[in-house]
């Protein structure tokens, strides 16, 4: 009798050490996925801003009297502008601009 005990005891001790050996296995391949996937969104976003300076740049260096700022700007009204549902007023900026939209009403 105690021989089956000891004998079921010993499998369920494997089968236990088994199981965390999996569930370890796992979480180390959920990190090493988890790595992978931020590598490529370091990547990506380095494509993204490596695309846009080069943008930036060309348009600068080819439309005279622009600055990379005056790029920037453009670029952000297009896309708030091509939003769906979009309402957003552009207003000027800069010293005196409050002072020229109070002085229209």
């Amino acid at each position: 009798m105690e021989d089956k005990t000891t004998a079921r005891l010993r499998v369920a001790a494997n089968e236990k050490a088994e199981a965390e050996k999996i569930i370890q296995i796992k979480r180390a391949e959920g990190e090493a996925e988890a790595k992978y996937l931020s590598g490529l969104g370091i990547a990506r976003r380095q494509a993204i801003v490596d695309g846009l300076r080069d943008s930036v740049l060309g348009f600068s260096g080819n439309v005279t009297g622009t600055s990379a700022k005056d790029v920037m700007d453009f670029g952000t009204m297009k896309e708030i502008g091509a939003a769906s549902k979009s309402s957003a007023v552009f207003l000027p900026y800069g010293p005196g601009a409050v002072a020229d939209i109070a002085s229209q009403t």
